[in-house]
């Protein structure tokens, strides 16, 4: 098959709490976002970047009926390599409209039937998805998240209060969603490393620098754990004198730090020195000091464990 897509359904999974996180990175992702866990788009990205994107079908045929996909997956010739067919559970149907289980699994083989090759549902070579959206029906490409970011949750040197491995790579695709290959990026308070880990995994060339010589020791010990190679230096960020394109910011606060109001406000004015874009983590409203900057607040979202809070201030 040599068809080239323009368009890709998306699916997502996300609990209460993460509602507000996962909202922020779909419309970071695509410019919008939804309530039922499935979108279309014509921007392409890997599933297995986001915590919450379950699976994509890179879309090869649609139609108002599934009799009209039936009829075109009958030119697909696999040349002696074997498939499978998924249909997908998620989709923007109300009850009385709903395709049980047992109904998708017959259209699986209704389809399958139709392709040319080897029907294997174990062990295939290529994999196709189904799905339907606003009442269209959709087939193509399947591709499901391979959860990456969860082998990245055991680290030799942990904090307390550092961000989960989830949080941290949603936070970063917030900040860098596209063209991940040319973007400086800069995280200059970064702790153990959490966000380092999880941009170098997806390839993004990004430097990590802290106050605190015990804790960037700590980020480096991490990073190397995970095979990943990154400069990681001493220092605050007053001390930064190159340009980046994104800084990313995970707040130093008085809860578990000694900092004060103004030693943060100092920390966001160097931020906007430093970084035409900035990811903004906090407990506490900021919005004076990010504004006060120079700063713009461009969007916004709130990350939930328990009853701690955090903000998460998209700022150019």
């Amino acid at each position: 098959m040599k068809e080239v897509s323009n368009s890709y359904i998306y699916t997502f999974g996300y609990s209460k709490d993460e509602c507000s996180l996962s909202h922020l990175e779909m419309r970071s992702f695509f410019g919008k976002e939804t309530d039922d866990n499935i979108l279309k788009s014509t921007i392409s990205i890997d599933p297995s970047r986001s915590p919450f994107i379950r699976e994509r079908i890179e879309v090869v045929y649609e139609g108002e009926t599934l009799q009209e996909i039936i009829s075109q997956v009958a030119q697909i010739n696999m040349l002696g390599r074997s498939f499978k067919v998924i249909f997908s559970k998620i989709n923007d149907r109300d009850e009385s409209t709903a395709i049980a289980y047992k109904e998708r699994r017959e259209i699986e083989r209704v389809i399958g039937w139709e392709i040319e090759g080897k029907a294997d549902v174990h062990q295939p070579d290529h994999t196709f998805g189904m799905a339907t959206l606003n009442g269209r029906w959709y087939f193509g490409h399947y591709q499901k998240n391979e959860a990456i970011w969860q082998k990245h949750v055991k680290k030799p040197r942990e904090y307390s209060t550092a961000l989960s491995s989830k949080i941290a790579r949603t936070i970063v695709n917030i900040g860098i969603p596209h063209d991940t290959k040319g973007v400086r990026a800069i995280d200059p308070c970064c702790g153990i490393g959490t966000v380092l880990v999880e941009a170098h995994s997806m390839g993004i060339n990004i430097e990590g620098r802290d106050i605190n010589p015990l804790v960037a020791v700590g980020a480096r010990e991490n990073m190397e754990y995970f095979g990943f190679q990154g400069r990681v230096t001493l220092g605050a960020i007053a001390d930064v004198t190159e340009k980046y394109d994104v800084a990313i910011i995970d707040l130093p606060y008085n809860l578990y730090t000694h900092i004060t109001r103004d030693e943060q406000d100092d920390i966001i004015k160097q931020t906007r020195r430093i970084s035409q874009k900035a990811i903004i983590i906090t407990i506490e409203d900021m919005d004076d000091l990010v504004k006060g900057a120079g700063f713009q607040i461009v969007d916004r979202g709130v990350t939930l464990k328990g009853n701690f809070k955090r903000e998460i201030l998209v700022c150019q």
